[in-house]
């Protein structure tokens, strides 16, 4: 067949694109082709929709997109990511952001959810939330639990731990959370719920509602107010007496043996009770116009379809020239005149080619509009694709094709089906498509191993002809495929299975969801009548250059008996010989990669001959081999009692900024708009890891149009050394300390300008010797000069009487904040007297203020800087953001115009610091029984090429050694390791969650050593009131026991125990482990200075009241907590205090927000400022008994009353000396206990955690309902921290590996527990806490309690080493990947793909932990 060469005339070929944007037509006249959707909206001011990667893998920027399907004769509504989504490919289209939704002032019922049940805490993240789930409901307004959550496999959240937003997403389902909340006509009424409904107790009352109206006249709902508490009938008693669900135990909890009102419950039910029912009728309509738009059926005088052919109007463009074909014959036709062109379908690649290589396009067609590209057919013989039918539609055809023929003649597309789960997230799925997985030949492809398996056909069409090609001939080696420049793939054909026919497919990642393989395969056997293997294909993705089949293995396998065990021995065996990986492979991970693909072929085997009916001991394993529990919903409960002696502290209000920030009214720092000759500043980062700098050659990059200057360390005008120790320099003078360190600056008319820019600039090295590694520098002696050694007790003496003396290490690896905003600030010069503001995404406005002053040479009441909120800080923009405020500053002082800098993910992964890597050397001597009596311990840090906060970490980890536990005797001696990488920080937990760590992982080995339990071993070592830790501290409110012990019983830990004992009884290959861990958090800055809050309270003639203070809302709920302290010292309504941002000219000399202190200095601060502002109004308020506030506000000005009020306090009592070993280290400590249950696939390494019970003693909260989000969501980090986030560099150029969501993996919505429990310790004595209200710090402690789930899983492998009779101590590291879980099981697939020492000489891997 010869292709038609017919072009569309030049003079019906467009360069304009038409589309709808929340319900508006658009017409873009020769749109910019290097933009994307998401430049496009913000570029707008739809700035809701935030750039949170760059790479499609966190959600931040998704939106809906809307268009007609002719293929499908509907309207397909779809979640995309805007960051990756050329705007060119938008023509034809409805967008809606979030702003299209709602207001504050009248939220979509998704918005108005997610903002009530607290699903929002930075908010940054919140607005692709809302969209996944507004897209969900457009598709499918009754979805179930389980649909909700996959909605969100492409959205990431680092602050809330997902819970709340899952449970605010599922009161859309169609069962149990609905019940209760269902309107009808316009009033409320409560449904019978069923026994999984509310809290499920027949007749819950917590789901009634209160007498109070929840209907506005005329029938509308009223939106719940966040800033008043919730009330329902559930606040006080109901008539069903001692049957009332508040004081009976829940079904399914397990937890409430006391009948206490849980007033966490009551309050969801009052909240659920006043949303405003949800009418998809009501939706935004997709524009007919559109829909005639697609057929090609508007009128003569209307808009269009036609081909595009645009030529971009900017020389500087990557992309030059885009061309959008209709018809195949049109793309062939392109084809043929631009062979060099690139084909753009989903964008993904591409996108990502173009974000983090840099790479260039000129020419590009655009191929999804092509009808002939996405024709689905069939025969008796097998199943025709087309191949630029979206991943999505592929998902739901295989479905469909399932369903029609049966589980047998469509095992293939079953296997498809299984791996297309995995790939990416729905965002992605939603515009990729099969030829883009398949023609990039990517050796980690999802689908080529199960095409190659299956034995598929391609068909490529060019203007000669078409050609079918098998899928085993058409992928040549990396990234190389037999396709000719002129050619497209037209479609993919699957062939139907035969009787006696099994194919499977399996995928590792380190994440299960939205992640990229590490090794992934599509299995195929075909057996007779007899068991005798008649075919087999065995292909691989992830262990070669590119798919390959395993054509040994096969031929082993063909004409052998499946089900003999003599076969499964000799395909392994010739699996494992001819996968072979060097130790240095690219990637890393060496062996565990070749375990995967024997221990892949073990499943298959199992699975297959339990299909296949062939008797063998490991078909009857089949069961256990499956994904287990990945596909359990998640359910969770929040436990706490009433506050009944406050009107507003210590309510569950929800937080101030909520709705804000689920509408994308919110505003953070590049949200701004540009003020008129706004400059952008593009980073020279450094491409060597320690080097001289022997010059900086900017011509070339001077010469690009829109280039205003390139600044280096020469123009500093000030002092260019900063931070405490004046180690470090803004802009390097001479030295590169490591690989991605900022070298100079580049100002320019835009921020594409500037990065463009930026990589022209030729730096000239000579390298020097370079240290990456803690056990490197602790060889090399590289350190620090600072030590930090306290000894405590006669620690020879105690080893002398211990019954044993061990020995060892422990280790816990580096974590990237990952907050969603990256770093980012605007510098504005005021023009006159070397004023300048800076607005910063930052924690510690002073330092940054100080800096700039002092790199600028002007005295520090010149420089105001101010933020309204953060996307998240996590300890990472407390110092680590200074120098990019500096970079700001110093652009704008040379230039007199307003500067901007705003990271890319990468940039700022590369540049900014991480939690410090940590190595503990320990020598223990305990009794028989476990009892610690002596303790000498070598703690070293990884802190990178500068001090930062290093030593004060380092300090937080040896005071925290000690965790829970009394050791007699102990001597610690701690040093910070100097190394050529990014200069490590602060961080949620600050040296405390490493040092508990490394003690704690001494225990499990010490209790493997005796042979005991590691939770005896913790009991028998713990605190009791009064004793005194190491530092001589009495432990005073001590409740770890009570805790422990109260825990243990609710959560029933030795019944389970026993369970978990039995099923590892049972089970072979997946294993459960159990653990049980306390935590001890230490509250105060080390430095004793910073132990103090500023605030500032103006009370106005009108009644309203405006509150600044030091501290900064990162998401932790600190401008909500600060407003109602004000408003319950003031005694005003919540409504009525306004906290507008955090500055320096408004509260001078602050402390950074951090070291969970922020609510307790700031609080007091309030308080004070209030308390007095009270006692002022006290009078009038007697003498005007029963006026509004305006009036008794108003009547006190008229009476020249002072009506603002500055609030200061500073903590009492603390200070420690190290060289004395006196005074108060901690103000007090706060506390809690954990317990994580875990299933682990021991052939993978994959694992679920099934349930984490936590209760936690933070005083008297003064918003329990935040401070339950802060549990959670600092749970959810300890885990990440543990168990799946590794932060990786290069071992041959020092480059950091892992610089984005697509190589570094935090936890996402499906790796939470799938029953997560929280409660909080009620009826504490809190006499002896001298804090705001009785309140404890919450931020920060709960985070180590995340390393339960680590702990968990060492019990898991534990179990599986004893079935195997492997008795030696366990050691493992933090992370615990799927790489070190799988591997450290040590089973016989383990160890035969053991590379041998004599081939490892000389080599380390790719990748390395420092």
């Amino acid at each position: 067949m010869t292709m038609s060469s017919f072009t569309a005339p030049a003079a019906s070929r467009g360069s304009s694109i038409l589309f709808y944007l929340n319900g508006q037509r658009v017409v873009v006249d020769h749109p910019d082709l290097d933009m994307t959707l998401l430049q496009y909206l913000r570029s707008t001011g739809l700035t809701g929709t935030k750039l949170g990667c760059g790479e499609g893998g966190c959600g931040a920027c998704t939106v809906m997109v809307s268009r007609y399907d002719t293929d499908e004769s509907r309207i397909i509504h779809a979640s995309i990511i805007a960051c990756l989504c050329p705007l060119v490919t938008i023509d034809g289209k409805h967008v809606i952001t979030v702003e299209g939704l709602g207001t504050s002032a009248k939220p979509h019922p998704v918005q108005e959810r997610i903002a009530l049940l607290h699903g929002s805490q930075c908010g940054f993240c919140t607005p692709g939330f809302v969209m996944s789930l507004y897209t969900l409901l457009r598709n499918n307004p009754s979805p179930t639990e389980h649909e909700i959550e996959e909605c969100f496999d492409g959205n990431l959240c680092r602050c809330t731990g997902y819970r709340p937003i899952l449970d605010a997403a599922k009161t859309f389902a169609d069962i149990a959370w609905r019940q209760g909340t269902v309107a009808a006509d316009g009033s409320i009424y409560v449904s019978e719920p069923k026994a999984k409904g509310g809290c499920g107790i027949d007749g819950c009352c917590r789901l009634q509602t209160s007498p109070e109206a929840v209907v506005a006249d005329g029938g509308s709902a009223i939106v719940h107010d966040p800033t008043k508490a919730p009330t329902s009938i559930a606040n006080g008693d109901c008539d069903k007496g001692s049957g009332c669900c508040k004081v009976q135990k829940r079904h399914d909890s397990g937890l409430a043996e006391c009948k206490v009102v849980n007033q966490a419950e009551a309050d969801k039910a009052a909240v659920i009770a006043r949303f405003q029912r949800y009418d998809p009728t009501q939706e935004l309509i997709f524009p007919p116009f559109l829909i005639r738009y697609a057929k090609r059926t508007t009128s003569d005088s209307e808009p269009q379809l036609r081909p595009l052919d645009i030529t971009s109007t900017d020389a500087q463009s990557w992309c030059q020239r885009y061309i959008r074909p209709l018809t195949l014959s049109e793309l062939l036709a392109a084809l043929e005149k631009h062979p060099d062109a690139k084909l753009v379908a989903g964008n993904s690649r591409l996108g990502m080619q173009i974000k983090l290589k840099r790479s260039k396009f000129p020419t590009q067609i655009y191929v999804n509009d092509i009808p002939e590209l996405r024709q689905i057919s069939e025969t008796s013989d097998g199943v025709t694709f087309g191949a630029n039918i979206t991943l999505a539609r592929f998902e739901r055809v295989l479905d469909a094709f399932a369903a029609k023929h049966g589980a047998q003649r469509t095992q293939s597309l079953a296997a498809l089906r299984e791996n297309l789960r995995y790939i990416a997230n729905s965002q992605i799925r939603n515009v990729a498509t099969i030829a883009g997985n398949i023609v990039t030949a990517s050796p980690i492809s999802d689908l080529n191993p199960v095409f190659l398996a299956a034995g598929a056909t391609l068909t490529l069409a060019s203007t000669s002809g078409e050609r079918r090609v098998p899928i085993s001939e058409f992928i040549l080696g990396y990234q190389r495929t037999a396709m000719r420049p002129d050619e497209v793939l037209v479609s993919v054909s699957v062939p139907f299975n035969n009787e006696g026919e099994v194919v499977r497919a399996f995928k590792q990642a380190k994440r299960k969801i939205n992640d990229i393989a590490i090794v992934t395969c599509g299995l195929r056997v075909q057996v007779d009548e007899s068991q005798c293997v008649v075919d087999a294909a065995f292909a691989y993705g992830g262990v070669a250059p590119t798919t390959v089949l395993a054509h040994a293995a096969a031929r082993a396998a063909i004409g052998s008996t499946w089900g003999d065990r003599a076969t499964l021995d000799c395909v392994l065996g010739a699996c494992q010989q001819e996968l072979q990986l060097d130790y240095a492979v690219p990637g890393g991970m060496a062996e565990y990669r070749m375990a995967l693909t024997t221990s892949f072929l073990f499943k298959f085997w199992a699975i297959s001959c339990d299909t296949l009916g062939a008797t063998c001991a490991e078909s009857m394993l089949a069961h256990e081999l499956g994904d287990g529990d990945e596909h359990v919903v998640s359910k969770a409960r929040q436990e706490y009692a009433p506050v009944e002696d406050r009107v507003i502290v210590g309510k569950g209000v929800a937080h101030l900024a909520a709705l804000k920030q689920v509408t994308g009214e919110a505003r953070y720092v590049d949200d701004m708009p540009e003020l008129a000759g706004e400059l952008h500043v593009g980073l020279v980062l450094s491409t060597r890891v320690h080097a001289r700098i022997l010059g900086i050659d900017a011509e070339k990059a001077l010469a690009l149009p829109g280039v205003v200057r390139v600044l280096t360390a020469r123009d500093v005008p000030g002092e260019n050394h900063w931070n405490l120790f004046k180690d470090e320099e803004i802009l390097p003078s001479d030295t590169t300390h490591y690989h991605g360190q900022p070298l100079a600056l580049v100002l320019a008319t835009t921020r594409k300008i500037a990065q463009e820019a930026a990589r022209l600039i030729f730096v000239d090295y000579e390298d020097l010797p370079a240290v990456l590694s803690i056990r490197d520098a602790i060889s090399q002696s590289s350190f620090f000069d600072e030590t930090r050694q306290h000894i405590n007790g006669d620690v020879d003496a105690a080893l002398a009487a211990a019954d044993f003396v061990l020995e060892g290490e422990s280790y816990c690896g580096v974590q990237e904040h990952f907050y969603m905003e990256t770093m980012c600030a605007v510098a504005v010069p005021k023009g006159e007297d070397g004023e300048l503001e800076v607005i910063a995404s930052a924690q510690n406005l002073t330092e940054t203020q100080m800096t700039v002053a002092q790199v600028l040479g002007v005295p520090a009441s010149r420089v105001i800087c101010r933020v309204k909120r953060l996307g998240g800080g996590f300890g990472g923009k407390d110092p680590r953001s200074v120098p990019i405020s500096a970079f700001a500053a110093l652009g704008a002082h040379h230039t007199g115009r307003s500067v901007r800098i705003s990271l890319d993910r990468d940039e700022d992964m590369q540049t900014s610091g991480q939690r410090h890597p940590f190595l503990g050397k320990w020598t223990v001597g305990v009794t028989k029984e476990g009892r610690i009596l002596g303790l000498r311990a070598r703690i070293y840090s990884n802190g990178g090429f500068s001090r930062d906060m290093s030593i004060a970490v380092l300090e937080r980890a040896i005071t925290h050694f000690d965790n829970c536990y009394h050791m007699c005797a102990t001597d610690f001696l701690g040093r910070v390791c100097r190394t050529n990488t990014q200069s490590k920080t602060a961080f949620r937990g600050f040296g405390s969650c490493q040092g508990m760590f490394l003690s704690e992982s001494m225990l499990c080995e010490v209790a493997d050593h005796l042979g005991l339990s590691v939770e005896g071993v913790r009991e028998i070592n713990m605190y009791q009131p009064g004793d005194l830790t190491p530092f001589n501290q009495e432990l005073v409110g001590w409740n770890v026991p009570r805790m422990w012990t109260q825990l243990r019983a609710k959560a029933k830990y030795d019944e389970r125990r026993q369970a978990v004992d039995e099923f590892n009884r049972q089970s072979i290959h997946r294993k459960r482990g159990l653990a049980m861990l306390p935590t001890k958090f230490g509250i105060s800055f080390e430095i004793d200075f910073l132990n103090q809050g500023m605030a500032l309270v103006h009370v106005y003639m009108d009644g309203s009241v405006l509150v600044a203070h030091g501290g900064t809302e990162m998401g932790q709920g600190l401008h909500t907590k600060m407003a109602m302290v004000a408003a319950e010292t003031l005694e005003l309504p919540l409504e009525s205090i306004f906290i507008s941002e955090t500055a320096t000219n408004t509260t001078a000399n602050t402390s950074p927000t951090g070291a969970s202190v922020s609510s307790d200095l700031n609080g007091y601060a309030v308080y004070n400022a209030c308390k007095e502002l009270a006692d002022r109004l006290r009078p009038y308020r007697q003498r005007m008994a029963g006026e509004l506030f305006a009036k008794i506000a108003m009547a006190a000005y008229l009476d020249r009353c002072n009506l603002t009020a500055t609030g200061h306090y500073c903590t009492p009592d603390v200070g420690f000396d190290w060289d004395k070993n006196e005074g108060l280290l901690s103000f007090y400590h706060t506390q809690g206990v954990a317990i994580a249950e875990v299933e682990l696939d021991t052939l993978t390494g994959s694992h679920s955690t099934l349930r984490v019970d936590i209760i936690m003693d933070i005083g008297r909260s003064l918003n329990k309902a935040l401070d339950i989000g802060q549990i959670e969501g600092a749970f959810a980090q300890g885990q990440g921290w543990t168990t799946s986030e590794e932060f990786l560099h290069s071992s041959s150029t020092g480059q950091t590996f892992t610089t984005g969501p697509s190589s570094y993996k935090i936890p996402s919505a499906m790796d939470i527990p799938r029953d997560f429990r929280v409660e909080l310790l009620e009826d504490a004595d809190t006499s002896a806490l001298k804090t705001i209200f009785s309140s404890k710090g919450v931020g920060e402690p709960p985070l180590f309690l995340g390393a339960s789930v680590f702990f968990a899983l060492r019990d898991a492998v534990l179990a599986k080493r004893r079935q195997l009779g492997v008795t030696a101590p366990l050691h493992m590291e933090s992370p615990a990947t799927p790489e070190a879980l799988r591997m450290a099981c040590e089973d016989q697939l383990a160890l035969m793909v053991r590379i041998p020492q004599d081939l490892r000489e000389g080599k380390v891997p790719s990748v390395i932990r420092i």
